[in-house]
């Protein structure tokens, strides 16, 4: 009997040892905030503040947006996605120095991957400094004004591609179309030929690999939703599970046919000036460079991926939420379609890039879109150097995590007044000279600003120029009012990843 009271004893001791280790390990990153006299949102053990995210019940904008509200009337406040801290960012000011003033204290974006076991995962938007300086900047040459003028006939072409789809999908049913899957062929076709000289026509071929593959980059994932979970409680696990950012199937299939794009055009001296061969010019490596200097086979191919992936997904549903929100408010889609004809008198119907650089009703359209649909619902940053927050007691230490609510700012009432409305007027000369900077961030800002920007608004203003200027859009019967956004994407993209629309052919 003294012997079974004792192996309880010590079962009861030993449970209670490992439940105090666990709690310990759960909790043992949530008094940071305490300690630097932060005001925060009080977490739970191991979820912190992402409880609703892990079990699926809520979409991180939503939880940061539910944040940001909480810590109204701050500059700053700490949250925890899991076991790890964040500095949640809600000031304009403090926001444009870490984003551009001082933005030599945050030049890394702090998400992890380990890049020795997914080398085809090192692009340009994930690198750290200085090795994404130096990417950058062989990079930057091939997005220049001049480049795109040149690739202006090259988009044309996949516009006109488009529209014919568009016909022939209007035979099939012609009560609504899915224009997120009309515009991402678009798209496709576009990054294809402008940036890797590659004749996809994926917007008449429903069976393209490249189309199977592409929707795999950004689209929802449950594995990758898993893997976020797990580098919130520890990278360790990611080692044990090998869970990659991108899926590999995906990155082989990209990796395989942009090697052999670079093995055919080194072999047979073929220059054209577009990303692949800007991703060529910066393997070659000149004698002074060090190693860590010279960019890898796999550094090359991984950013052709990249680039190829977030030019056709993140542009193709911003053009379909751009559509959406035109076809719910006809008053401002005439307004469109009207500027579109007088320009084209202007210009004695001639579409070109001065054409749509005259749009300016219509980049205000576009900027809205975006401001209600941001693709990237937060930018993240973390702190390379220790830094002093100007005017403030706050020190936030080398290795910080930084968030900044992309989405929240969009819709604050503070510098938006009523937010759900979609009201182009916001980007009117005089609304913007009176918005401070810092709080309209749909391609980031400062040096990290996204190297396509550019590319992707022309490419957008050319497909709604077609678009509306044959087809009148509504809402059809089975469209989502208002949309709602995937649980489990690394984008803002629709819960069932389609904008299903009605659209009507006008007369010439």
């Amino acid at each position: 009997m003294l012997i079974f009271a004792n192996f309880w004893i010590d079962f009861i001791i030993l449970i209670t040892v490992l439940f105090s280790i666990i709690y310990y390990y759960c909790t043992s990153t949530f008094n940071v905030w305490k300690k630097l006299n932060v005001p925060y949102i009080r977490p739970i053990p191991l979820f912190g503040n992402y409880l609703r995210v892990a079990l699926g019940i809520e979409n991180p904008m939503e939880t940061y947006r539910k944040i940001y509200c909480e810590l109204a009337g701050f500059k700053y406040g700490g949250m925890f996605q899991m076991r790890t801290p964040y500095l949640m960012i809600r000031d304009p000011e403090i926001i444009n120095n870490i984003l551009i003033k001082d933005f030599s204290y945050f030049t890394d974006r702090g998400i992890y991957v380990d890049f020795k076991t997914e080398p085809l995962s090192e692009v340009l938007f994930l690198m750290n400094n200085p090795r994404w300086k130096k990417f950058r900047s062989k990079l930057s040459p091939a997005f220049s004004s001049g480049k795109l003028k040149q690739m202006f006939n090259q988009i044309e072409k996949c516009g006109h591609d488009m529209i014919n789809n568009i016909f022939a999908e209007l035979k099939k049913n012609p009560n609504d179309i899915d224009m997120r899957d009309v515009v991402a062929k678009y798209s496709m076709d576009v990054i294809g030929s402008c940036a890797f000289g590659l004749t996809l026509n994926v917007a008449s071929d429903d069976t393209s690999l490249f189309r199977k593959y592409g929707k795999t980059a950004f689209g929802p994932s449950i594995l990758y939703f898993i893997r976020e979970i797990c580098v919130m409680i520890s990278p360790a696990i990611l080692k044990i599970l090998r869970l990659t950012f991108f899926p590999s199937k995906t990155t082989a299939f990209f990796g395989s046919v942009f090697k052999e794009t670079k093995t055919y055009r080194e072999q047979n001296n073929v220059l054209r000036n577009d990303i692949v061969h800007a991703l060529i010019q910066a393997h070659q490596s000149d004698e002074n460079s060090s190693k860590d200097e010279t960019l890898m086979e796999s550094q090359i191919l991984s950013n052709a991926f990249g680039f190829f992936a977030a030019g056709f997904d993140t542009t193709s549903t911003s053009i379909s939420y751009c559509l959406y929100e035109l076809a719910l408010k006809k008053n401002i889609q005439d307004r469109v379609r009207e500027e579109i004809k007088l320009t084209k008198s202007k210009y004695n119907g001639v579409i070109d890039n001065e054409f749509l650089n005259d749009l300016h009703y219509l980049d205000m359209v576009i900027a809205e879109s975006l401001r209600k649909y941001p693709l990237m619902f937060a930018l993240f940053r973390v702190a390379t150097k220790t830094y002093r927050v100007p005017n403030d007691s706050l020190i936030i230490e080398k290795g910080q995590k930084i968030i900044i609510p992309t989405f929240s700012l969009h819709y604050d009432p503070k510098y938006f007044s009523d937010p759900e409305v979609f009201n182009p007027e916001r980007f009117s000369p005089k609304e913007k000279a009176m918005r401070p900077n810092g709080v309209y961030l749909p391609f980031g800002d400062g040096p990290r600003l996204c190297i396509g920007k550019r590319f992707a608004e022309m490419e957008m203003k050319l497909a709604l120029v077609e678009i509306l200027s044959k087809f009148e859009v509504e809402p059809s019967e089975k469209t989502m009012i208002p949309v709602q956004f995937s649980k489990l994407s690394v984008v803002v993209i629709p819960r069932d990843e389609k904008i299903l629309l009605k659209l009507n052919p006008l007369s010439e």
